[in-house]
């Protein structure tokens, strides 16, 4: 089964029609509309959904009802181990999203969907390295232990290299240099920026982008940063003000007297 919550599915000539329209949609920030192109009468069609709807909580705060509606139909189609742990997969991301967005505290679901996705998704099976990342997500941000985010990283990295999914790559290539510049590694942070923006300019995945902008922008000196925060900002406004937490990020420096 393909595992469709991050790859970048559709996003190469000659993929499958349906899935070049699904990544379109999905890049442009457009994900009810992508999700509406898949009928969910198979796990695979019903995860797909169910995963772009739980990515449209995290980036816009909205939208909860309709994730937990298709994350149920996903749940009752799967039959499989590997399903089975993909749409445990999802819902621990939902239930982290909700978590750190501040809309209600289900750290402990998460922690428990997550375990339940290890142990149903084999360590060599497409949807581990996803896993290892969202588990990385989970250390780093709730549990604020940024030693185990690093080794959930690095396990998704490679993994990520070795199945060739370059839009997870973006990801973890970023969270790695955000791990590196909290700690000072400015040259390592810089160059773990750079590759995750390098990827999703090429892939075109441009909700991705500023959030990736802004990020290298943390990492440079005067004026590259500014210059980059300000392409930030413009990608920002032009997506409708997703991703909803980068407005802080973005907001110009308030005015001394």
């Amino acid at each position: 089964m393909a595992y469709p919550a991050m790859s970048g599915y559709g996003t190469a000539a000659g993929d499958d029609p349906l899935q070049t329209a699904v990544w379109r949609l999905r890049s442009r920030a457009c994900w009810a509309d992508a999700a509406a192109l898949l009928e969910p009468v198979t796990a695979p069609a019903a995860l797909q959904r169910a995963s772009l709807l739980v990515e449209r909580c995290l980036y816009t705060e909205q939208g909860w009802a309709e994730a937990e509606d298709a994350l149920r139909t996903a749940e009752a189609l799967a039959r499989s181990d590997e399903e089975r742990g993909a749409a445990a997969c999802e819902r621990g991301q939902l239930a982290y999203a909700a978590t750190l967005l501040g809309v209600r505290d289900r750290a402990d679901e998460a922690r428990a969907a997550l375990g339940r996705a290890a142990a149903l998704i084999a360590p060599s099976a497409p949807g581990r390295a996803l896993l290892d990342f969202r588990r990385g997500l989970l250390a780093e941000n709730l549990a604020h232990s940024p030693q185990a985010a690093r080794a959930a990283y690095r396990r998704a990295h490679a993994g990520a290299t070795a199945q060739g999914d370059a839009l997870l790559l973006s990801f973890t290539w970023r969270h790695l240099a955000g791990l590196a510049l909290r700690e000072g590694e400015l040259a390592e942070a810089r160059h773990g920026f750079t590759e995750s923006l390098r990827i999703r300019e090429e892939l075109g995945y441009l909700v991705g982008t500023a959030p990736a902008l802004a990020s290298l922008a943390d990492a440079e000196t005067e004026p590259d940063a500014s210059r980059l925060r300000a392409e930030a900002a413009r990608l920002f406004r032009l997506l409708g003000g997703v991703p909803t937490w980068l407005a802080p990020r973005l907001a110009p420096p308030a005015a001394t007297a």
